[in-house]
């Protein structure tokens, strides 16, 4: 059904100096409402409840298969299209869609009409809320614009080390690097959740004047919008692009690891040495540099004789063993040719193959390594046979960590690289969720049904591959302790549960400095009630980068007596746990919600939650309040409305609504049970 729209309406006001006046036409097609004017075509349609997909394209129709977020399928839902005077409309459940006559968009609650989000033109003659600037070959520079609004709130955007919970005002760079995880999804508190369902190379920019998305370089704008609490959103986003897997008992418990164990026998002393002194120990990291060369995949028998034999003695101790996967490839290993011939690697425009420097074993100096083309199905079941040969056939190793997985290129200029997927600035956000996907269809084709992989990147829908993020190589202070609580909470709201950081941070640290130690205390009460429970880090005394590396000791015993006291403490409370983390886990593999959490997402009425970043719910029925600042004795924290706070430790219980301050020395993080829930915290 076409319909000219002949008639403005009061949300476009029509001026000569504009630069196109003419209207477009409406028309109904699948349930979906199109608007075509001025060579563009624009198409909303239901997606989910309370949801809608919006795709626009300059020069023709929408195109149906380009990379991005959403599952294929969508969940039915009831939904309606109206086209009268001269204006379209859309309803799916709570959410109204409004398409003015000049193809302006304006998304409303359903029940009153308020205004949830609009376009907004940037001018009045031009350009207008879309903006199409030519890149060549059908690709252009895209721009969205919507209207900025007084008092709203930002959360979201995947993890960042700005230390921001509310990202209003922000610039922030849509490109992975490490500590850095671009994860497009923004949920407001204006009551939307927003998906910008693109894995190009671009900036947002939440600035007071406006909004705006850009992609450098793509073929349609293509978004994804839901309305209600930020609770209801989440479970919609969840469905939308997939949820976790359930998280299986062991990965619940806690890790351990450091830059690195250099040889099978250190790493299996210490996994012994935890058993000896009756500390619970679910998993231990293999790190980098246990391969014969980079890109083979495998042990090097030089420092790792019998994988057979330390796996047999890690499941007798009940340690399950993780092993770390690089995508990259040095030329000296036996997989480059082959991969090269097949076209398995991530190309380039101009230049050489090569993207990065790094060191290899059997050589003084770097080589030019290349990373395969996780975007490409035939380089990811390569991989994965190698995977499968060398590690899950032999050994029975089924839990990987994948690092390096932005990639981690040098330089990064994605638009010199070229994916099978398609261009480097269209595609190369995708690249560390397709990487996960390599492990999780491998083992999922391998028998295998639990598949957890430990990401030093992510995009949008990473989570229904199994992958776990952690925050990436940070520092090891306070501050940087600080940062990781809204870069956990903004994760969370990204549609990722499973989240982590090194613990004490990982850049340096000495074990034997009592302030480094104060730091890792406090890191450590905070790692416990996290998602994973995962010690890692570079320690001093460390050495220069390549295959002879380690760092200094990094076990809860490195850390001196008084501390290593309370790390065993919290390592208890830690196991005590399990159940409810098991129970939370559950929550969101089946309904999408965070384990880790803002206050306002269980208490959204409560105006005052919706500044919090300094504390978080753990699950539904816990806040925690980390101790965030050296010598610290007592901490400040706020108790949301609507419920009431029993003091974990000593029992004492307050009245929601007003903040509190308590008693926090060393070996106490602050934490209040909800309504006089039971849990183990106390021994």
């Amino acid at each position: 059904m076409n319909q000219p729209a002949e008639n403005q309406t009061s949300h476009s006001t029509v001026s000569l100096a504009q630069s196109s006046p003419t209207v477009g036409t409406f028309r109904e097609r699948d349930g979906a409402l199109e608007w075509s004017g001025r060579q563009e075509t624009v198409r909303i349609e239901p997606w989910g409840p309370d949801a809608v997909r919006v795709r626009a394209r300059l020069g023709g129709p929408v195109v149906e298969d380009l990379p991005g977020a959403l599952l294929d399928d969508p969940q039915a839902t009831e939904s309606t299209v109206k086209l009268q005077d001269g204006e379209g409309q859309l309803t799916v459940g709570a959410l109204t869609v409004e398409v003015s006559a000049e193809g302006l968009i304006r998304f409303v609650r359903t029940s009153d009409g308020s205004e949830l989000l609009a376009e907004e033109r940037a001018h009045f003659w031009w350009p207008g809320s879309r903006l199409y600037t030519p890149a060549g070959n059908g690709h252009h520079r895209l721009e969205q614009r919507f209207a900025a609004y007084e008092g709203e709130k930002l959360y979201g955007l995947g993890q960042h080390q700005h230390g921001l919970l509310d990202q209003k005002g922000a610039v922030l760079d849509l490109v992975q690097r490490n500590a850095e995880v671009t994860v497009p999804v923004l949920t407001s508190s204006r009551g939307y959740t927003f998906l910008w369902n693109s894995p190009a190379i671009g900036r947002v920019e939440l600035a007071g004047n406006g909004t705006r998305w850009v992609a450098d370089s793509a073929r349609q704008l293509d978004y994804w919008i839901t309305a209600g609490t930020p609770a209801d959103a989440q479970r919609r986003y969840s469905a939308a692009t997939g949820r976790t897997p359930m998280l299986p008992e062991w990965a619940a418990g806690f890790w351990q690891c450091k830059l690195r164990y250099r040889t099978q026998d250190e790493l299996l002393e210490v996994a012994r040495e935890y058993k000896r002194r009756g500390l619970p120990l679910s998993v231990i990291v293999c790190d980098f540099f246990h391969w014969t060369h980079l890109g083979e995949w495998k042990f090097d028998p030089a420092e790792w004789p019998d994988p057979a034999a330390m796996q047999r003695e890690l499941t007798e101790l009940g340690v399950k063993l993780v092993v770390s996967v690089w995508p990259s490839v040095s030329p000296l290993s036996e997989n480059h040719q082959l991969m090269e011939q097949r076209g398995y690697f991530i190309g380039t425009e101009y230049g050489p193959m090569a993207h990065a420097d790094w060191p290899d074993k059997g050589v003084a100096s770097t080589v030019q390594v290349a990373f395969y083309d996780a975007t490409n199905p035939e380089a990811r079941d390569f991989l994965w046979s190698r995977v499968k040969d060398n590690y899950l056939d032999p050994y029975g190793i089924k839990a990987f960590w994948l690092d390096a997985c932005e990639p981690e290129l040098k330089p990064g200029f994605q638009e010199n690289l070229r994916y099978h997927a398609g261009p480097g600035l269209e595609v190369g956000n995708m690249y560390p969720r397709e990487n996960a996907r390599t492990f999780y269809e491998g083992m999922l084709a391998a028998g295998e049904t639990e598949v957890v992989t430990l990401n030093r990147s992510a995009w949008a829908g990473s989570q229904r591959y199994g992958a776990a993020l952690w925050s990436g190589d940070i520092g090891t202070d306070f501050a940087s302790l600080r940062r990781q609580i809204a870069a956990g909470l903004n994760t969370a709201l990204s549609g990722i549960p499973w989240w982590n950081t090194d613990i004490g941070g990982f850049h340096g640290g000495d074990p034997t400095d009592p302030a480094y130690q104060e730091v890792m205390v406090r890191w450590f009460q905070f790692g416990a009630l996290s998602p994973l429970m995962r010690l890692h880090g570079f320690r001093d005394p460390g050495m220069p980068l390549g295959p002879d590396m380690t760092g200094g000791p990094n076990e809860v015993w490195s850390y001196g007596e008084k501390a290593g006291a309370i790390l065993k403490k919290y390592l208890r409370l830690r196991e005590r746990l399990k159940p409810y983390v098991l129970d939370v886990m559950r929550e969101a593999h089946e309904e999408g919600m965070p384990v880790m959490r803002p206050l306002f997402l269980e208490f959204p009425d409560d105006q005052a939650t919706w500044t919090v970043d300094d504390a978080y719910l753990f699950g539904p029925d816990l806040l925690v309040a980390p101790v965030l600042t050296a010598g610290a004795t007592a901490r400040t924290a706020y108790l949301p409305a609507g419920a009431y706070w029993t003091d974990a430790w000593t029992g004492e219980t307050y009245e929601g609504g007003a903040s509190v301050t308590v008693d926090a020395p060393l070996d106490r993080i602050p934490l209040f049970l909800r309504d006089g829930a039971r849990l183990p915290v106390a021994e």
